[in-house]
């Protein structure tokens, strides 16, 4: 049902759903590249510290973009909608400008392979950019019924879980594997086809699933005659809308954790040299995939949906927090060295450690999930926020100034944990599965891993104190902005009808 007598704008699940997948679609192209640092190293020879700049100083080109691209989707709305060409458009250049990264380049001359590589990293940004924008634009038009809209957490939950369950466990467990451990031509070559033919495959169904909503009657307040947005609207939005302040820093500070978290550099610190067993990286995931799928539904099917967005994000704040706090606990009292997991080649029994970190990583993957899937809703709460304090539309505006921020914070991760590395190895490459075992290491993998990560979600929980989007706040957003589509509808009922009175008289 899209809407009733009430005007709240409403999606039936599948579109819903849909529009989730296209997250999967953009984090594919980000989970290749991830591995860039080793590719750079290994492929183009570039040096430890230099190639780890190169990501930092690239996500900052990518929030650049953000700017720009949220405020040409804003002014978009055309005969395919405002969403739609940004998707289409998205990933057309991020399929064409990644494979000439991993294909191309290595056929320029040495000396010019890492400025080639550069150059068509800088375009690939700009469609990943734009496509990225779309789920966060998009949510605004498909619902904004207070008890649906959080629906969306759990469709990306699941779909993130997945993915990100799977995806190390054929990156490191299956593909790394078959390449004797080496992150060689055939290795990128590999994972590239892969991730390239299931992006595609997302954006077509997010393309679907949006399709219908994708039309001025569900642009805000409803109507076809928007007011012209400028780069200056941004300064205006970040000054006075305090929920995207908010909600700002408490996603940029946990994204900055997550990018050090999932770094391949991180996983084989903690997993290959502290803990000894490279194969149980792709192994974690397969264990707390289920147990997180049933927190997902539980934290936002009922709390969130129940109590609020903002209720269930610092709820899973808290939980996620005192998880971390265990887990380093374990590694600095316990015998990381004990870590074994059926499948990972060695196992020959459950121990005390083991029992203990699968548990543990149970409870925080999960209360992780719950917190990263309700940000994108949260961001279209903001975005009708926007549309109440200042009557305007501006879901590009507002998803894209949350990407420039966030991303130009945790555009650190990769520098830090190259500069991490450096500052305790004295090699010129980045630590291995084959790297001996050194304190120095040790630290610097729990930090990358849990220490990060656990300051994000201290940094939610100040930050939902001062949020003012809660529950009833929403409630009374929605119905306002209700009674606004009903007067005008109202308003165009009664022109249409004086014009058919003149036209007979």
């Amino acid at each position: 049902m899209e809407q009733r007598n009430d005007c709240i704008n409403r999606a039936k699940w599948w579109q819903i759903a849909g529009l989730a997948v296209n997250d999967v679609g953009t984090n594919t192209y980000m989970w290749m590249m991830i591995f860039i640092s080793y590719y750079l190293n290994g492929i183009v020879g570039v040096g430890v510290v230099l190639a780890s700049s190169l990501a930092t100083i690239m996500r900052l080109w990518d929030g650049a973009t953000d700017p720009v691209i949220g405020v040409i989707l804003d002014k978009t709305n055309g005969k395919f909608g405002k969403n739609r060409p940004f998707l289409v458009i998205g990933q057309i250049i991020m399929l064409i400008m990644s494979a000439l990264m991993f294909f191309v380049t290595p056929k320029f001359p040495k000396v010019a392979q890492f400025f080639m590589f550069v150059v068509f990293y800088a375009v690939y940004i700009v469609g990943y950019t734009c496509q990225c924008v779309v789920t966060k634009s998009a949510q605004t038009c498909l619902t904004n019924d207070q008890k649906q809209r959080p629906t969306f957490g759990i469709y990306s939950g699941i779909l993130s879980t997945l993915f990100f369950t799977l995806a190390p466990l054929y990156s490191y467990t299956y593909l790394l594997g078959k390449h004797m451990y080496q992150f060689d031509m055939g290795y990128f070559t590999e994972m590239w086809k892969v991730g390239a033919t299931l992006s595609m495959v997302c954006t077509i169904i997010a393309y679907i699933a949006i399709r219908e909503k994708d039309r001025p009657e569900f642009y805000g307040i409803g109507s076809k005659d928007e007011e012209p947005i400028k780069l200056k609207d941004y300064w205006q939005v970040l000054k006075s809308n305090r929920a995207l302040q908010m909600l700002v820093i408490s996603a940029s500070t946990d994204k900055l954790g997550r990018q050090m978290n999932g770094n391949a550099t991180a996983s084989i610190l903690l997993y290959a040299i502290i803990c000894g067993n490279a194969a149980a990286a792709g192994l974690v995931g397969t264990y707390t995939i289920v147990p997180g799928i049933i927190m997902l539904f539980f934290g936002i099917g009922f709390v969130a949906r129940r109590f609020g967005q903002m209720k269930g994000f610092t709820y899973a704040s808290y939980a996620a927090a005192i998880s971390l706090v265990a887990l380093i606990a374990l590694f600095v009292f316990g015998d990381p060295t004990g870590l074994s997991l059926p499948g990972d080649g060695r196992f020959a029994g459950w121990n005390a450690f083991s029992l203990a970190f699968l548990v543990l990583m149970v409870l925080f993957s999960g209360f992780q999930n719950i917190a990263g899937s309700l940000v994108y809703p949260m961001t279209a709460d903001c975005t009708d926020y926007e549309v109440y304090r200042s009557g305007k539309y501006v879901p590009g505006l507002i998803g894209t100034l949350f990407s420039f921020i966030d991303k130009l914070i945790s555009s650190l991760a990769p520098l830090l944990v190259g500069v991490l590395c450096a500052a305790v190895s004295s090699s010129s490459s980045l630590p291995t599965a084959d790297t001996p075992y050194t304190k120095g290491l040790a630290v610097v993998g729990i930090i990358c891993m849990f220490g990060v990560l656990l300051i994000g979600y201290i940094c939610n929980i100040i930050a939902m104190h001062f949020y003012p989007l809660n529950k009833e706040m929403m409630d009374s957003i929605s119905e306002d902005i209700a009674r606004i589509k009903r007067e005008s509808q109202s308003i165009k009922n009664s022109d249409s009808n004086k014009k058919e009175m003149k036209k007979e008289a």
